[in-house]
């Protein structure tokens, strides 16, 4: 498994919470445990009280989001690296359910589950994701979309750089009203060219007159 792969949890958990709407998915242990999956066996260790923890981690996994999106790139590593700092990993070699055709393992780079409870086994595994993605690609790649009032968190892998939306939903929403919005404005010029058109030749017939 790519360790990169493991930035999604991160994303997962930024998400949970829409800020403007004042919307909160993350509200009881159960909502806790399906951010791990179905098959992750650290799911199970989750507890009421990590409910608050991870709101916390959320919040700030957040921040570092925030503040790349906002093109601080120092800020975001910094904050990102307190969260490495609190929340080591465990790095494996793992080759389960991975065989070649030859039917040997496909040994690969693996985060161990962080043993103490279910937030800092979470927040490791989100930390060390997002981390190996900003490095790969870039602190740009780390956005916030423009949608408003989404502004869920994304991963850009877009060959050019150019992604701006969590997903296409918000891609057509937000077209939509650009397109709208232009359209109000021709209008709003047409009419306005009208009544100044309208008022110039009502100025020219009472000086005529």
């Amino acid at each position: 498994m790519e360790l990169a792969y493991y930035s999604d949890y991160a994303v997962r958990l930024v998400n949970t919470e829409e800020p403007t709407r004042n919307k909160d998915g993350l509200t009881s242990v159960e909502a806790v445990r399906e951010l791990f999956g179905p098959s992750s066996q650290a799911a199970r260790r989750a507890t009421d009280a990590d409910v608050t923890r991870f709101r916390s981690v959320r919040a700030r996994l957040r921040a570092v989001f925030d503040a790349a999106d906002s093109g601080d790139q120092t800020h975001a590593v910094d904050l990102l690296n307190s969260l490495l700092l609190e929340f080591p990993v465990s790095p494996q070699i793992s080759g389960h359910d991975h065989l070649d055709d030859e039917g040997r393992p496909r040994w690969h780079m693996h985060l161990a589950d962080h043993p103490s409870n279910a937030t800092a086994g979470y927040a490791a595994i989100a930390a060390m994701g997002l981390a190996f993605h900003l490095t790969e690609f870039g602190v740009d790649r780390l956005g916030l979309c423009q949608a408003a009032p989404c502004r869920n968190a994304y991963l850009d892998t877009s060959t050019n750089r150019s992604r701006r939306y969590c997903s296409d939903r918000c891609a057509t929403r937000a077209n939509v009203a650009a397109y709208r919005a232009r359209k109000r404005l021709e209008t709003e010029r047409s009419e306005s060219t009208g009544r100044s058109a309208e008022t110039a030749q009502a100025t020219t017939e009472r000086t005529d007159g």
